[in-house]
């Protein structure tokens, strides 16, 4: 069975590149009619915080990628020290002492001598004497895995086929000094025990799954497929990393964008296939294919979200919005003509209140200079409320007669006057809504 899964650090809140995991395993396992596992790697006591634990839920919540079932990595830790005890005992697994500046030097001198910065195994060489005088000296050391050094090979499911000498490659830290299980570790062992089929991440993870597929080969188990998909940018192509604090989740729904406009995107985005506004889950399952994806770093423009969020609030019912409507201070009678006026006319819900403000209080009349005393004579003209579907059309025939104008200068300077705004609602829809037009002074 394709078991996949997402492993947030409940160290803050998701944003829109962590999402990009979290979406594409679920749409493969819902396509295969697999397991989704949200898995919480809070092996981290200090920075994990059970706030953003409810947090990750929430988010995935909203967007309705539901789980089958919860890990938590904190709870796994006797299995994480089995594993650790195997690879001790089939010799792959070794302490290593240096301090940070130590590592430093040595990358350095490394790098001085046109070589690359790979630690270079001096742990190895420690007699037993030695490291219980370094434990003394320094306390415990970090565990390193000891990688073959071969080339590690596999069939990417975007990049394509992968090939990394692992002699260029560090002897992975997979346990601290102070006994903390490092990601390394803790996923291998779960990807393993929990049957993970499949394994999407981000491209950075590249050289990790590297190593990891040797962990897992020596501890007996057999690598899950793997998939690394571009790094986004921002619009200009600029690194979106320092700005990934501002497109959390929890940011982009408190500036009403929906949920089905983030999938829609972020299930196209970076992939040969047009982005394609869905209506339901099912679409966005049918449609995904990892294949069409492809390596270039892909442009994210937070900006795209809102004409999505707005076609699709346009095709919503009323009772998908009723509550929404009734917050803007709606009454209820007045609901499905107000719905139907205005669902073509807001980016987000929250736009609703300012047009039923609008509607309920008059707008601040835009009167352009050369549109003065015309519109003084239109309003003179119009006719005492409340209106009707009729009162447009009839209103705007008499001051065409009376004035002689037609036209875009007959109807924009009247729209302006009564609703503060070159553009808008069908004006015969929305007379009926108006309670107060303020350009009769």
């Amino acid at each position: 069975m394709t078991t996949t899964r997402f492993a947030p650090s409940p160290t803050g809140h998701i944003h829109i590149g962590n999402l990009r995991a979290a979406l594409m395993n679920f749409l493969i396992a819902r396509k295969a009619g697999g397991t989704f596992i949200l898995r919480i790697d809070d092996t981290d006591p200090e920075r994990s915080k059970e706030e953003y634990v409810d947090g990750i839920k929430q988010d995935l919540d909203w967007l309705g990628l539901h789980w089958d079932r919860v890990e938590r990595q904190s709870e796994r830790l006797d299995r994480y020290a089995a594993a650790a005890d195997t690879l001790r005992e089939i010799g792959r697994f070794y302490e290593a002492f240096e301090t940070p500046t130590e590592l430093d030097l040595k990358r350095k001198k490394q790098l001085n001598m046109g070589k690359p910065p790979v630690y270079d195994r001096a742990a190895l060489a420690l007699s037993e004497a030695e490291k219980e005088r370094l434990r003394a000296e320094r306390g415990n050391g970090v565990w390193r895995f000891k990688l073959d050094h071969e080339r590690i090979e596999w069939a990417d499911g975007i990049l394509g086929d992968i090939s990394i000498d692992a002699a260029s490659v560090s002897d992975p830290v997979l346990i601290r000094g102070d006994g903390q299980v490092l990601y390394t570790l803790a996923s291998v062992v779960d990807d393993t025990e929990m049957g993970v089929t499949h394994v999407v991440r981000g491209s950075d993870h590249v050289t990790n799954t590297a190593t990891q597929i040797q962990i897992i080969e020596a501890l007996g188990g057999t690598a899950p497929v793997f998939a690394h998909h571009s790094l986004l940018t921002g619009p200009q192509g600029e690194a979106l990393s320092k700005r990934l604090g501002t497109l959390s989740l929890r940011d982009l729904r408190a500036r009403g964008v929906q949920p089905m406009a983030v999938l829609s995107l972020m299930a196209r985005l970076g992939s040969s296939d047009p982005v394609e506004l869905r209506s339901e889950m099912a679409e966005l399952i049918e449609g995904f294919d990892i294949s069409h994806f492809g390596s270039a770093p892909t442009k994210f423009d937070e900006n795209d979200l809102f004409p999505l969020t707005a076609r699709h609030l346009a095709g919503l019912p009323l009772e998908d919005v009723a509550g929404a409507i009734s917050e803007a201070g709606v009454p209820q009678d007045k609901a499905a003509q107000f719905w139907e006026v205005t669902r073509e006319n807001i980016t987000t819900l929250h736009d609703l209140s300012g047009w039923w403000e609008m509607m309920r209080d008059g707008a601040e009349p835009v009167i352009d200079a050369e549109d003065a005393e015309f519109v003084a004579e239109a309003m003179a003209m119009l006719p005492e409320g409340p209106f009707d579907d009729q009162t447009w059309s009839t209103w705007t025939g008499a001051v065409k007669e009376a004035t002689g104008r037609k036209g875009r200068g007959l109807f924009m300077p009247l729209r302006k006057a009564l609703t503060g705004q070159a553009h808008g609602p069908d004006m015969a829809a929305l007379m009926p809504l108006l309670q107060v037009v303020r350009a009769r002074g």
